[in-house]
């Protein structure tokens, strides 16, 4: 079964990292990702942009274009997983391991209804340097 792990962050708090802050945070999240990995549970990962820089399309046909996340909320999705577990707790002891390697950080754990993988892309960051979102 596949389950998406959501990671929600206060975002101020990460914008607030110190560059060796965040390169240590991003380190541990790596170790945490080479476990699950391991573990051979590991498929599609991203750390998203800042939500200042982001669009909601809403409405029929084309939609409204409105600047900004989904909704106001403090937390706010900064990254998602995909892994592929036996079942739900096995999805949860993932999201543990991530966790422990971001503590400040909420992951939910759900499902995955439909899953259609795409065209392969690049690798971004090739696992040297964080990339950090955008300070708007």
């Amino acid at each position: 079964m596949l389950y998406a792990i959501l990671a929600y962050h206060d975002e101020s708090e990460i914008q607030a990292l110190s560059e060796d802050e965040d390169i240590a945070l991003m380190a541990g999240l790596r170790r945490a990702h080479e476990r699950v990995n391991e573990e051979g549970r590991l498929g599609p990962a991203a750390r998203l942009g800042a939500t200042a820089t982001a669009a909601v399309v809403r409405g029929r046909r084309k939609g409204l274009v409105t600047d900004g996340p989904f909704a106001e909320t403090k937390e706010a999705l900064l990254g998602f997983y995909v892994v592929d577990c036996p079942d739900r707790a096995a999805a949860i002891a993932a999201a543990q391991h991530l966790k422990d390697a971001n503590p400040t950080a909420a992951y939910e754990i759900r499902e995955i209804a439909l899953y259609l993988p795409g065209v392969p892309f690049p690798v971004t960051d090739a696992g040297l340097e964080p990339v950090r979102p955008a300070r708007v």
